[in-house]
C-alpha cells in the first residue's frame, strides 16, 4: 500500500512542476527543454508504474535464474548464445540489478556451450519470465568467407530463484554429485583442484553446475540453490500443463518454434512471435534495451 501511495505523490510532484512550468512558458519564459524533460520524466515514471501493476503473479517480484543453451550450429549457434548472455547482462545492468555468473562453459572457437546466470532485484524473475523458449538469429556470419547469411539459434531458460523458506524435498538418493576442474577461457584462472559442482537429479534427469567459485563447498550451495529452483519450476510447470489444453500442455522449446527473431540481415528486424510486437532497431535490443518486449508480453499475459 505504501509503494502505492509513493508513486501518487511522484507523480503528483511531477504533474505539479510540469503545471508550473506551463506557467511560466505563458509568462514568456523560455522553459521548453525544460518541459520536454520533464515529459520525459513524467512518461518514464508512468511506463515503470505500468510494469509493476503488471506484475501480480505468486513468484513475480523474485531474483531469477537464467540458462542458455545454444542450439545446433556449432561455433554459429555459440556466438549467438554468447550474445544473448551480454544482451541480459546489459538489461540487468540498465536496470541495477546484481548479475553472478554461476556457471559458464566456453565454446571451443567462439561464444559459449552453456551459461547459467542469477540476476538479483525486485521483480527481477516477474520481468524475465517471457524469454523462457527459443530465440532466433539471422544474420551474416562473421565465420563464414564467404559472408553468407546464417540463421541460428539459441534457447532460454528462466525460473525464480526460491527461498529457503519454501519446502522442496530433495533426497540425498535422488542426487549424482560430480566433482571436476574449472579452467577458463585459454587457459587462464584454470582451478588446479576440482572443485566445480555438477548434480544430476535422477527422477527428473535435471542437471545444474557450478564452478565460479574456488570452493567446492560455495560451488555446490549454489548449484544446489539452482536446483532447488529448477525443480520448483518444474513442478509448477507440470501444474500449468495439466490446467492448459493438451496442445499447448507442454513448453515448446523445440528448435524452429522461436519465440522471438533478430533480423539484421537482409533488413532489421526484432519481432516477439507471441505478441507480435515489432522494433526496427535490432542494435538497441541487442545492447540490453528489453522493456517495450518485457511489457508487452506482461500485458499479454493479463489479458489471456
Amino acid at each position: 500500500m505504501q509503494e502505492f501511495l509513493d508513486d501518487d505523490q511522484k507523480l503528483a510532484r511531477h504533474v505539479e512542476d510540469l503545471a508550473t512550468l506551463i506557467e511560466l512558458g505563458r509568462e514568456g519564459e523560455t522553459v521548453d527543454a525544460d518541459i520536454r524533460r520533464e515529459l520525459d520524466t513524467l512518461r518514464s515514471e508512468l511506463e515503470e508504474i505500468e510494469t509493476r501493476t503488471l506484475l501480480g503473479g505468486e513468484n513475480d517480484v523474485l531474483n531469477a535464474i537464467l540458462t542458455i543453451h545454444p542450439g545446433a550450429g556449432g561455433t554459429e549457434s555459440q556466438d549467438w548464445a554468447e550474445m544473448l548472455l551480454r544482451m541480459y547482462t546489459r538489461w540487468a545492468e540498465r536496470r541495477r540489478f546484481k548479475v553472478t555468473v554461476n556457471d559458464r562453459q566456453e565454446g571451443e572457437e567462439a561464444g559459449i556451450k552453456s551459461a547459467t546466470i542469477t540476476v538479483e532485484g525486485e521483480y527481477a524473475y516477474g520481468l524475465l519470465q517471457s524469454e523462457t523458449g527459443v530465440h532466433r538469429l539471422v544474420r551474416i556470419s562473421p565465420f563464414d568467407q564467404a559472408k553468407r547469411r546464417h540463421t541460428s539459434f539459441a534457447s532460454v531458460f528462466v525460473s525464480p530463484e526460491i527461498d529457503d523458506r519454501i519446502e522442496i524435498n530433495i533426497r540425498d538418493e535422488d542426487l549424482r554429485i560430480d566433482t571436476f576442474r574449472a579452467g577458463g577461457k585459454g587457459g587462464q584462472h584454470v582451478n588446479m583442484t576440482d572443485s566445480a559442482v555438477r548434480i544430476v537429479h535422477l527422477p527428473t534427469n535435471i542437471v545444474v553446475q557450478c564452478q565460479n567459485e574456488r570452493s567446492q563447498h560455495k560451488n555446490k550451495d549454489m548449484a544446489m540453490k539452482i536446483l532447488r529452483s529448477r525443480l520448483y519450476e518444474f513442478e509448477m510447470e507440470k501444474k500449468r500443463a495439466a490446467a492448459r489444453k493438451v496442445e499447448d500442455a507442454k513448453l515448446d522449446i523445440d528448435f524452429g518454434s522461436q519465440i522471438r527473431s533478430y533480423v539484421l540481415q537482409p533488413y532489421q528486424m526484432c519481432k516477439d512471435t507471441r505478441t507480435k510486437l515489432e522494433i526496427g532497431d535490432v542494435n538497441r535490443v541487442l545492447d540490453g534495451d528489453l522493456d517495450a518486449l518485457l511489457q508487452a508480453w506482461l500485458v499479454l499475459r493479463r489479458k489471456s
